[in-house]
């Protein structure tokens, strides 16, 4: 990355704020380069945090930093692309006990279209959200991780309480295959313990964050072979621990005994490869996240199936 990207970077950031903050364009260039030399942050995420904690600073919506033209109004299947702010109309699905004092409120938002999950941040001093009730949000700001996109409430979010019922649409799917192949990150995880970050840490590293002190989690990454295609599938820490019988607790165990975390997938996969399952839960880009799943008849050779279906 050389120094003119990043100055120019910073000019385009500065030229957007400098009548709202007191900076300089050397104070963004600095928080760049922090992010990009320091913690390895690839640039475009860079840019965009950095452009996120001035928005949040100068309390300033979308309108304001773009020159006007408001926001379009969505359906939950229509959020395909992060840092785009937009209105809804939604139901409160599901509210989830939020992991860091940061944030207010986390769980589940849905309309005729399905289901996307959120996050309201606890300095964004809005009103509580109650499961069950529909609401009209503007401004909010989409989000992704891995192919799963959120959205994001902030201080510039309004939150208007609706009379009428919105229904909640199932976008769920159900597949069906053997289970060929277990993909590396399966096991015993580590995630990045900052607010409302859940990045797998690569060697003690987040993305986002740098060297950090990780959360163990457990995880799986597998892919299905229903005969014609292979479908990508993850499995989070409750299901996988329904699928393999291994609880969180278990699995630290057994790393701590063996010192070495890559034992526990080995374990699993003794136990789940080469097996049928008929998996059912929502699509994240090219994975479906399995929110129920139960264990048919029958067995493969994995190996074999999987080489043919790459070879397809």
């Amino acid at each position: 990355m050389s120094e003119t990207d990043l100055r120019t970077h910073a000019e385009e950031i500065h030229e957007q704020f400098s009548d709202q903050l007191d900076l300089t364009v050397d104070d963004v260039e600095e928080r760049l380069e922090t992010l990009v030399d320091e913690y390895k942050v690839p640039l475009t995420e860079a840019r965009r945090s950095v452009t996120n904690t001035y928005l949040d600073e100068a309390g300033m919506d979308r309108d304001q930093l773009s020159g006007g033209g408001g926001n379009e109004q969505v359906t939950v299947s229509d959020v395909d692309a992060p840092e785009e702010w937009v209105d809804m109309r939604v139901t409160v699905v599901e509210l989830w006990d939020p992991r860091a004092d940061a944030v207010a409120q986390v769980g589940l938002l849905g309309d005729e279209t399905g289901t996307i999950k959120f996050t309201k941040w606890s300095k964004s001093d809005l009103p509580e959200l109650e499961e069950g009730k529909s609401y009209a949000l503007r401004n909010v700001v989409t989000d992704e991780y891995q192919g799963r996109f959120s959205v994001k409430l902030n201080r510039t979010t309004t939150i208007e309480e609706l009379d009428e019922e919105i229904e909640v649409g199932d976008d769920s799917v159900e597949v069906e295959g053997a289970l060929v192949d277990i993909q590396s990150g399966s096991g015993l995880i580590k995630r990045c313990p900052e607010d409302d970050c859940t990045r797998v840490l690569q060697n003690g590293r987040c993305s986002e964050h740098g060297e950090v002190e990780g959360e163990f989690d457990l995880r799986i990454k597998g892919v299905l072979d229903d005969g014609e295609e292979v479908i990508e599938v993850i499995f989070d820490e409750e299901a996988t621990e329904q699928l393999t019988g291994i609880s969180l607790e278990e699995a630290k165990e057994m790393a701590m005994d063996a010192l070495d975390t890559t034992v526990v997938a080995d374990e699993m996969r003794k136990d789940i490869l080469g097996r049928y399952y008929r998996v059912t839960g929502p699509t994240f880009g090219r994975y479906v996240l399995a929110d129920e799943q139960e264990r048919l008849t029958g067995t493969v050779d994995a190996d074999e199936l999987l080489i043919k279906a790459r070879s397809i």
